[in-house]
């Protein structure tokens, strides 16, 4: 992990026991910028959201391929990039987990949940690898 003021920089292996220690250092983060308890949490779920699905999706469970997590704290929000070294996809082909059809899945609401807990959420996609930024901006 490199840290510094305006950056901590995670990269893990693809494995889904990394994310409880990517879960912890996303609340503390949150915590010590004095987000509400609420937001903590949304921003926990937020990031586990991310990594699981860069983790699953993206590099389909390959130990080889790594996921990168920068958390970029400001003033009033953080900002957050999770990039994986998949094949990307392709966002009109998600399906709304909201339609009946869908409801009883297992997944497909990464994204939704995403876009429902942080304030921005966007997605950019290279030969690389694909990543997703997202910010939580502080409540008043």
């Amino acid at each position: 992990m490199k840290k510094n003021p305006q950056e901590i920089t995670v990269i893990i292996p693809s494995s889904l026991k990394e994310l409880s220690k990517i879960e912890r250092l996303a609340g503390e983060i949150a915590r010590e910028m004095n987000f509400s308890e609420d937001q903590q949490d949304n921003f926990s779920i937020a990031v586990t959201e991310a990594v699981g699905n860069a983790i699953i999706h993206g590099n389909k469970t390959n130990p080889k391929k790594k996921v990168q997590i920068v958390f970029r704290p400001k003033k009033d929000r953080i900002e957050v990039s999770v990039t994986d070294q998949g094949q990307g996809f392709d966002l009109n082909k998600i399906s709304n987990p909201l339609a009946p059809k869908n409801l009883m899945k297992e997944s497909g609401r990464g994204i939704f949940i995403l876009k429902t807990l942080m304030d921005e959420v966007s997605f950019s996609f290279s030969p690389k690898g694909t990543t997703v930024n997202f910010v939580i901006k502080k409540r008043k």
